[in-house]
């Protein structure tokens, strides 16, 4: 861990940490991912379920999962890497750009969180996307209407939707003054491409168990734990670190 401090000499309180993060945070804290399973979220392939022509082909199917999925949230708790990513903002400006729909984020006490690929706890319309509601509870029925009259859907980006936040995340990459990426496998595109949106020289900590492809990337350092133990222990240097300096 000593070796990941040559990077934030820079550091100072009040710049701006931007952290990308993924499904390996949620996952902790016991939400299921489909790319831990073959292809498979809670046995179901993942096209059959989140994709518009799943939803086109079986709208009621759509709707149960999704409803499974928030109900399987509100019954799960912030973990050590949502609360110490919290933290950070004790003494750094910190944004955090995450490609997890929960709001596990929020509840762990981070106060500006960016979802790229939307938010399990909101309907939006299936004619205007601009309508986006809370959803009270866990469920989304087929009978329930927005504004207009038209059913809502999940508001999530599913497969082979664009990512609307993209282009507002890369300009919040470009601003970081330190890159913290957490629980992702840089696998998922667009949203791996983030990484080169940082300046050159931008330090960029990567907090994951796994191999990761760090090619193309400088000032690079790869932590290899998971995230509940690699987000508590940096955060606790860093914040050491800058009281004492």
């Amino acid at each position: 861990m000593n070796s990941v401090f040559p990077y934030m000499r820079n550091l100072r309180p009040g710049c701006r940490i931007v952290v990308l993060s993924g499904a390996g945070v949620s996952q902790e804290s016991g939400l299921a991912t489909f790319r831990d399973n073959n292809g498979l979220w809670e046995e179901h392939d993942v096209y059959e379920v989140a994709t518009p022509e799943a939803w086109s082909r079986n709208p009621e199917l759509v709707q149960r999962f999704y409803n499974a999925r928030r109900k399987q949230l509100l019954e799960v708790f912030p973990n050590d890497a949502h609360k110490y990513l919290a933290k950070l903002e004790e003494v750094f400006e910190v944004v955090v750009v995450t490609q997890n729909v929960d709001d596990l984020h929020e509840r762990g006490g981070s106060s500006n969180v960016v979802h790229l690929h939307g938010e399990l706890r909101k309907s939006r319309s299936t004619l205007d996307e601009s309508l986006v509601y809370d959803v009270d509870g866990w469920e989304i029925t087929m009978e329930e209407r927005c504004e207009k009259g038209s059913v809502l859907r999940p508001h999530v980006v599913w497969f082979g939707e664009m990512v609307p936040m993209i282009e507002e995340a890369a300009s919040i990459v470009q601003s970081a003054d330190l890159l913290l990426v957490v629980g992702t496998s840089l696998s998922v595109y667009p949203a791996a491409g983030l990484l080169h949106e940082a300046s050159s020289d931008v330090p960029v900590i990567l907090i994951d168990p796994g191999e990761l492809n760090t090619s193309g990337l400088r000032n690079v350092h790869h932590i290899r734990e998971k995230a509940t133990v690699g987000v508590k222990n940096l955060v606790l240097k860093m914040l050491e670190y800058q009281k004492d300096s």
